[in-house]
């Protein structure tokens, strides 16, 4: 067990079960050079799942290391796989919740796509709050109600009024959940129609896929169903649905806050005990997935194969920094322009354009992402490859 305290819920008893030093404190942020990559600074992973109410955190995340300013480049905006699935979820939110002419904030918007996407379909105006925000240019949006606030989200903002609000992708990278979902819940107020949505990354596909590659520093809470669910409520709001999406990587949950403040059950034991048995079974068998990794691209390299890894984002940091993989791999491919001639933070690998690899003709591509393995294929057949394919 473990001395410290949950950030889910403050209680303490903690069991650890999965630890990393010296990795890269982010995994989106663009290293210029080899060398800035190289010495990109450095944070320590321990994962914590708490008995109580089923939160599993990076005991070691210090806020501190964070710097959510220029060279952020976290977009998918460039996947037509991506583009599909933001569409479609877009479009059945603005159904479900009749968002037509009505205000909508979105915490950690990125550039705006997804905000953008609300306001087009709906007449909606939207607010926006990013701190890595660069495109000061919105005209690109058909949409002119759309401002963004390059700051975080915080109760500075109280004033600020929406019907619903959105939040995906973030609600992982924030230390203290209970205290921002709190804050939120405070900023609604009495409006109880007020609908919140989140979106997350589902930790129980992680323990079950040994997805080490899924965990990284940034990352510093982890939810399965359950747990997000039971945060919510703790916080004051009732629990509309939870479901999963984009091939039950992504946990959604639809709130509205409580008029009533009534106690309800946060978590069950039998959930409790469902977290706990992936927790178990993923500290038992991670190191195997580690160690058949390993040994894959090891004997490929003394094949004499050339091998690139398709997916210049957190996975590959994640992959490359838990495997130490150095010499093996010469390059990393992305379809994101802006990410071309940077480097992978941590272990200096450059990122290239999929044109290079027409030149270059490696035997060997691991897709980082199994959901785009169709639209890497295509992309490799249109350019006359046939290397071997590994989906991760």
């Amino acid at each position: 067990m473990s001395n410290h305290r949950c950030r889910g819920c403050f209680g303490s008893n903690i069991f650890t079960f999965y630890s990393l030093d010296n990795v890269p404190v982010h995994s989106v942020r663009l290293a210029s050079t080899k060398q800035v990559s190289l010495n990109f600074p450095k944070g320590n992973i321990l994962l914590g799942f708490c008995l109580n109410c089923g939160l599993i955190s990076n005991l070691l995340f210090d806020p501190m290391n964070m710097e959510y300013s220029s060279g952020y480049e976290s977009t998918q905006a460039y996947s037509d796989t991506f583009n599909k699935f933001h569409v479609e979820l877009a479009e059945s939110l603005v159904e479900q919740f009749d968002l037509h002419n009505k205000t909508i904030i979105e915490i950690g918007c990125g550039d705006g796509e997804f905000l953008g996407l609300l306001c087009e379909l709906g007449r909606n105006t939207g607010i926006g709050f990013d701190p890595v925000f660069e495109d000061q240019d919105l005209r690109r949006f058909k949409s002119s109600n759309l401002t963004i606030i390059k700051d975080f989200y915080t109760e500075k903002y109280i004033q600020i009024k929406a019907d619903f609000i959105c939040c995906k992708m973030t609600l992982e990278h924030i230390a203290s959940p209970i205290e921002f979902i709190k804050s939120i819940r405070a900023a609604i107020q009495r409006d109880y129609q007020t609908i919140v949505f989140f979106q997350v990354p589902d930790v129980i596909r992680i323990l079950e896929e040994n997805a080490f590659w899924d965990i990284y520093y940034e990352h510093c809470s982890y939810f399965d169903r359950s747990s997000l669910a039971g945060l919510f409520k703790r916080c004051g709001f009732n629990v509309l649905n939870v479901w999963k999406a984009y091939g039950d990587q992504y946990l959604m949950i639809e709130c509205q806050p409580d008029p009533d403040c009534k106690v309800q059950d946060e978590i069950s034991r039998a959930d409790i005990m469902r977290i706990n048995q992936a927790v178990r079974k993923f500290q038992q068998e991670c190191q195997n997935s580690i160690l058949e990794w390993k040994g894959i691209i090891r004997n490929l390299y003394l094949d004499g194969k050339k091998i690139v890894l398709w997916g210049g984002g957190s996975k590959v940091v994640s992959f490359l920094t838990t495997l130490k993989i150095m010499d093996e791999i010469d390059f990393v491919v992305d379809i994101n322009p802006n990410k071309h001639g940077t480097y992978i933070a941590g272990t200096g690998h450059v990122i290239v354009s999929p044109v290079f690899l027409g030149d270059y003709k490696p035997d060997t591509v691991i897709i980082m992402n199994s959901i785009y393995c169709n639209e890497i294929k295509n992309t490799l057949r249109e350019m006359n490859l046939s290397p071997d394919l590994f989906c991760v």
